[in-house]
């Protein structure tokens, strides 16, 4: 089947269009969003400023929001918070017993550890937002400020912090009513809208003669290199081999057929990248625009491509795919449900021994993802930083920009092979992303 002929399919599905024209409209409101200014502020001369004087750091953060920090816009934090929000609360589920059994309860414990994380992204924004205003205010004498003052700041926080829960109630109405992860696709909306503005500005140096035609060749063949390596790896799974045994219930015989369990060799998607960008990037931030000598020094650390980043971000990235996956993939819950139902791993008892089997194979399929992640996060950035790229355009934004498509195009997929007619099935050549 034709790309344009699965379009066209997409149209003849009444609840996917309307999905998928609700999840456009909310980008386009997010991007409208982005350019608004926040009130009181020098926003064209504390962009240039910040363009200038941010740095490696400025331009990393600046990527996640769409280029709305660099503008002071009403949308400035982007998701950040709630992503904060997020990790804090995961991790709290683990450590608090009261917490964890929430958690557990289903549907409605869901529900409850929502409701904590948005309470805990307005605070968590409130804060953030006071720190922005702060810092104008001390920077550049508080040139870029017209009255600065306790009513800049309040209003600063209030106008920061009510983007920031617009934006984190547009990302779930995303998820409800349209198509993907709503959160996910407000980053890769605004990672997206900066390539154009990239593009230009490197065929620009081009034509000026400050950029080679051969390098930037290059750097096209290895973004190239780079989308194939995650759609490789993204796809790719490890099946271990599962036999149900026969059960005889009256007349009729149960079971007795082959199957498998599919762990995938990143299972925690682009989520560890996403958790150790949002710890590393806005504490690096607030630190470069403090005027204090060791402060500078650690924020001058923290930026992309130098060790101290490196190391930390690679170590944030092991850590929670580690962390995530235990989070969403049980072995023990896997094992009792195999045993249960009468499956079992050939050559392997069922019980502790199919868990621990489970668990030593997930855990070494999680170190080669984690590896993999690592690499392709931080592999073109200490590139692109040694060949002093006059744009920011590396690994993680290529990651996420690659995974949230290829998990949006695999619900597309989904939507288009159940809903189908019977004859567009047996053709077989649509196949969803396999999971």
């Amino acid at each position: 089947m034709s790309v344009l002929t699965s379009i066209q399919n997409i149209f003849k599905i009444p609840e996917l269009k309307n999905r998928i024209l609700f999840t456009l409209i909310m980008l386009a409101v997010y991007r409208i969003g982005a350019h608004i200014p926040t009130p009181g502020i020098n926003s064209e001369a504390l962009s240039k400023f910040l363009t200038e004087k941010g740095g490696a750091m400025m331009g990393f953060f600046d990527m996640f929001s769409g280029g709305a920090l660099s503008r002071v816009t009403i949308f400035a934090l982007g998701i950040m918070p709630y992503i904060s929000a997020s990790i804090i609360f995961q991790l709290l589920t683990v450590v608090i017993p009261a917490l964890g059994k929430i958690a557990k309860e289903g549907e409605a414990g869901r529900k409850k550890i929502v409701k904590y994380t948005r309470y805990a992204t307005v605070v968590i924004g409130a804060i953030q937002s006071f720190g922005i205003a702060v810092g104008l205010e001390g920077m550049q004498g508080g040139q870029f400020i017209q009255n600065p003052g306790w009513s800049f700041r309040i209003l600063t926080m209030i106008t920061l912090t009510s983007g920031t829960a617009f934006l984190m109630w547009l990302g779930e109405q995303v998820t409800e009513r349209g198509i993907g992860n709503g959160i996910s696709l407000i980053i890769f909306a605004g990672i997206v809208a900066r390539f154009p503005n990239a593009v230009f500005s490197t065929f620009s140096l081009v034509k000026a003669g400050e950029l080679s035609i051969f390098f930037v060749i290059f750097l096209m063949v290895m973004m190239v290199g780079v989308i194939g390596g995650i759609i490789y790896i993204e796809r790719g799974q490890r099946k271990i081999p599962v036999q149900y045994a026969k059960r005889v219930v009256g007349r009729k015989v149960f079971g007795g057929q082959s199957t498998h369990l599919p762990l995938k060799v990143n299972t925690a998607g682009v989520i560890p990248p996403i958790f150790a960008s949002s710890i590393i990037m806005f504490p690096a931030t607030i630190a470069g625009f403090i005027a204090v000598p060791w402060v500078q020094a650690i924020a001058k650390q923290l930026s992309p491509g130098t060790i101290m980043y490196t190391i930390l971000y690679v170590s944030l990235i092991f850590f929670f795919s580690y962390f995530y996956t235990a989070v969403i993939f049980n072995p023990v819950d896997i094992s009792e449900n195999l045993q249960k139902h009468g499956g079992f791993i050939p050559g392997i008892r069922p019980g502790a021994k199919t868990s621990e089997y489970i668990y030593r194979v997930l855990t070494r399929l999680t170190f080669v993802g984690a590896l993999y992640l690592a690499v392709v996060c931080i592999l073109p950035e200490l590139l692109i930083k040694r060949f002093n790229v006059p744009f920011y355009f590396g690994g993680t934004s290529l990651l996420i920009a690659v995974g949230v498509a290829l998990d949006t195009v695999s619900q597309i997929e989904s939507h288009l092979i159940t809903r189908s007619y019977e004859g567009f099935l047996k053709r077989g050549k649509m196949r969803g992303r396999r999971d």
